[in-house]
């Protein structure tokens, strides 16, 4: 007895030649969809200013102000359903009622303050650079076997673009301590902490996709899933023959990798000769 549901013949034979797709393909397209979210930290800058707005509006006609409180408070929570970690979540459902608190002991004065968080964040790591992976550390042994499947020559040049504050450098120096250790980050202020931490390299502010990755031996990348098709665009456009790239947990797409180094607890690495 077959065990196909009630079809038409064309869909019978539609099946037959392609068996592996029976009962997948929705499952298949609404996996693929992208998930559209707004870029941290606009969330909360909308919850905030929407729960001001409502307690505005609501203790100027006439509602109690603990009705105020509430309805500006759950406001705020609509912004706070997609938030993807705990921090964001209580800054997002914390800044209204820490504001409003503020405000009230410093009659009105202090209402301001609740912007500092914000401010600093947005001085930290601009809004532009968390397209990229911000402040994601590499583990301190995370690259320890590199050097033999990676055969560098003495005093060679090694680049971490994206730095953050200097985890992966750290990784890599232990790895390979005679090597000339470079980073690049867009955060002025994690830039300047990273070369405290690091003041054996030389760390630059900048745009790690604007800057030529051309005079280096080694780029070592620790990014996001929606970012290695970029890498693997510059890195073969720029990186000469000879040359290194080497991932943190995420492979490259489009190119095969030459090995992949896989240290127990720790994230996978995958190793690309250039050629």
């Amino acid at each position: 007895m077959s065990a196909l549901p009630d079809l038409s013949r064309r869909q019978k034979r539609r099946l037959a030649r392609h068996p592996e797709r029976h009962g997948r393909a929705p499952e298949a397209r609404s996996s693929a969809r992208p998930r559209r979210t707004l870029p941290w930290p606009l969330p909360a800058l909308l919850a905030w200013a929407l729960a001001w707005s409502l307690w505005i509006t609501a203790t100027s006609n006439g509602l109690p102000a603990a009705a105020g409180f509430v309805l500006a408070t759950l406001s705020a929570g609509l912004f706070a359903i997609g938030a993807r970690t705990r921090w964001r979540l209580l800054m997002t459902l914390g800044g209204f009622p820490l504001s409003l608190a503020l405000s009230g002991l410093a009659q009105g004065v202090a209402a301001a303050l609740w912007l500092l968080p914000l401010a600093l964040l947005a001085a930290a790591y601009p809004l532009r650079a968390w397209r990229d992976a911000p402040l994601f550390p590499t583990e301190a042994n995370a690259l320890e076997g590199l050097e033999t499947l990676v055969p560098l020559p003495p005093m060679a040049r090694v680049l971490d673009a994206g730095c953050g504050l200097g985890h992966g450098l750290q990784a890599l120096q232990k790895v390979w301590p005679d090597a000339r250790m470079e980073g690049i980050e867009w955060s002025w202020p994690i830039r300047l902490a990273a070369g405290l931490r690091c003041p054996w390299a030389r760390i630059r502010q900048g745009d790690m996709w604007a800057t030529s990755w051309a005079e280096h031996d080694l780029v070592y990348l620790f990014q996001r899933p929606e970012s290695m098709n970029r890498a693997a665009e510059k890195a073969l456009a720029e990186m000469r023959p000879g040359s290194w790239l080497v991932s943190l947990e995420f492979d490259v797409p489009g190119m095969r990798p030459h090995a992949r180094l896989q240290n127990e607890g720790h994230r996978p690495v995958w190793i690309y000769a250039i050629r």
